[in-house]
């Protein structure tokens, strides 16, 4: 049987180039992104440049045609130089654009989903101030006009709203109906009375914009309802679940990337006359590391293989999630204890990949959410 972490040839040419990309592009620039909290113009551009935002939007809509696989594998090798970048592309590709491709009308697939691939940043707009983990307790309204809506609320904790051309909506149509009142709405940034707000002044991940989003009396048409009236509530299901297994690669790969650190030192770094490697204490936290690291590569490879098969996947998503963001916490923490007093410093990667890894815990639902769903399943 073919192991799950094989890839074809197709895949490993991509991820090849993928690797190269953030090798080169991006490391220079990860040290200054993260001290000025901000995505760098110019590498955007280039992420642009290498379809990286498009990857699994057809052809014929401007995009590479990819799988969501490769979209995993793309934000894996990302996230082992930058995980804020990542996160970035992530949304792009496994929430924003597989909502438009999945819901949208031929109109709205035309409209956007070339320009989501070629040069628009778009952002996934859920979450509010009290809704987090109860994501459909939404307060932001949608109000019935002639020919569309007017949409009044605030957003918080939104992701890529910095750079944003495209915000996913979701508002409510009548708070009565609770969840089935749930509709998503396709909202340009130059909407008149939609403004985007405080950034957040985050631990980690802090190249990503992350910044509360004000809907004030914001009008849109009716073509601008994603799927149908009353059905938000599903696409956001449907698209989280598969982001999901976006956050999985992600921490997966922050933990790569923090043993790969790890293994260096300890290659370099003398004590007592030889390589702190050579220690049996040294190689033995490296061994645990790097068995936790393949563990949660298995589940997110098997995950969004499933995904790419059209089988059930949505436990095996959580699963990939939780695990991978515990594991990318507990191998950050250790590669710092195998740096030791330079590991705690800015001098070094691995203390910025332990300030980022702590968000893999929380966002695109927290542990415990993704506890409930695979108990659930277990349940069934």
């Amino acid at each position: 049987m073919q192991p799950l972490t094989q890839l074809s040839e197709e895949e490993q040419m991509f991820r090849d180039v993928v690797r190269r990309f953030a090798r080169q592009e991006i490391a220079p620039l990860v040290r200054n992104m993260d001290e000025e909290a901000k995505l760098d113009a110019g590498l955007l551009r280039k992420i642009f440049a290498q379809g990286f935002m498009g990857i699994d939007v057809p052809e014929e809509y401007g995009g590479q045609g990819g799988s969501f696989f490769q979209s995993v594998l793309m934000i894996e090798e990302l996230a082992a130089v930058d995980p804020a970048v990542s996160v970035c592309v992530d949304v792009q590709n496994t929430l924003v654009n597989n909502a438009v491709r999945l819901w949208g009308s031929d109109e709205q697939k035309e409209k956007y989903l070339g320009r989501l691939a070629s040069d628009m940043v778009g952002s996934y707009a859920l979450s509010e101030a009290g809704a987090g983990s109860d994501a459909f307790a939404l307060t932001t309204s949608a109000r019935k006009v002639d020919g569309g809506w007017v949409l009044d609320g605030q957003k918080l904790w939104i992701t890529n709203a910095a750079e944003a051309g495209l915000f996913l909506v979701f508002a409510t149509v009548d708070a009565s109906l609770g969840y089935k009142g749930i509709t998503c709405f396709l909202v340009d940034r130059e909407s008149e009375g939609l403004s985007v707000g405080k950034k957040e002044d985050k631990l980690g991940i802090r190249a990503s914009s992350t910044c509360e989003v004000v809907l004030n009396r914001v009008w849109v048409g009716d073509d601008a309802v994603l799927g149908e009236v009353g059905k938000g509530y599903k696409v956001a299901i449907e698209t989280l679940n598969e982001g999901r297994i976006g956050i999985g690669s992600q921490m997966l790969a922050l933990a790569q990337g923090a043993l790969d650190h790890a293994v260096g030192y300890a290659k370099q770094r003398k004590q007592f006359g030889k390589a702190i490697g050579d220690f049996q204490g040294v190689q033995f936290t490296l061994a645990e590391c790097a068995v936790e690291i393949e563990a949660a590569r298995l589940l997110v490879y098997n995950a969004a293989r499933l995904r790419d098969a059209g089988q059930e996947f949505v436990q095996q998503a959580a699963m990939a999630k939780y695990y991978a963001s515990i594991i990318a916490e507990n191998v950050a923490s250790r590669a710092i204890e195998v740096f030791g007093g330079v590991g705690f410093t800015k001098e070094y990667p691995v203390e910025k990949l332990y300030r980022d890894a702590k968000i893999g815990r929380i966002y695109e639902g927290t542990s415990n959410m993704q506890r409930v769903v695979i108990a659930k399943h277990l349940m069934r």
